[in-house]
């Protein structure tokens, strides 16, 4: 399968529940953090809500 790699670039701190929830799932805990992902349809939804806390390195 392919991946992405994506890393925090804000801090979390006052971004709704919901929003942590989703970069805790993405396996994000603090800043400067870069992770490597399955690139799914489900994995792009999550990257798309939270798009303005990361960047994705392709």
């Amino acid at each position: 399968m392919a991946t992405i790699k994506i890393e925090q670039i804000r801090s979390r701190i006052h971004t709704p529940k919901d929003q942590k929830g989703t970069l805790d799932a993405l396996g994000l805990h603090k800043m400067h953090q870069q992770v490597e992902i399955v690139d799914n349809e489900c994995t792009r939804g999550m990257i798309r809500k939270v798009s303005h806390l990361i960047k994705v390195i392709e």
